[in-house]
């Protein structure tokens, strides 16, 4: 993906300001970068040349929250990303459950010395 990016600046002279930019139907590229409508507008080109005729932002938004989730992301910093106030808000967007016969401190190694022959 740098690879990719590093040819795009280099291909527009791109050395300082936004990376992607509006270009007219002349040609004449703008740099300034681009309007909210025309990226939303490249989008849903892209999503309907893959197949996905309804497509909302709100998608994309829950798409990006449950793929950093699953990729190991931190839920605060999930939250911080997605602009909740509150730690709920985040679990009950993202589906999270607490799984107790698996919880996460179990595996944390300080069990006492004595406590394997306690049970």
């Amino acid at each position: 993906m740098k690879i990719a990016v590093d040819e795009w600046k280099e291909a527009g002279h791109i050395t300082e300001g936004v990376l992607f930019r509006s270009i007219s139907k002349t040609g004449r590229v703008w740099k300034t970068g681009m309007t909210p409508k025309v990226l939303w507008e490249v989008v849903r080109a892209g999503a309907s040349r893959a197949g996905i005729e309804k497509l909302a932002l709100h998608d994309l938004r829950r798409s990006c929250a449950r793929l950093c989730h699953l990729a190991g992301g931190e839920l605060d910093q999930i939250q911080f990303l997605l602009g909740h106030v509150a730690i709920q808000t985040t679990e009950r967007y993202l589906g999270c459950k607490q799984k107790l016969r698996f919880a996460v401190n179990d595996r944390m190694g300080i069990e006492p010395e004595n406590a394997a022959s306690a049970q």
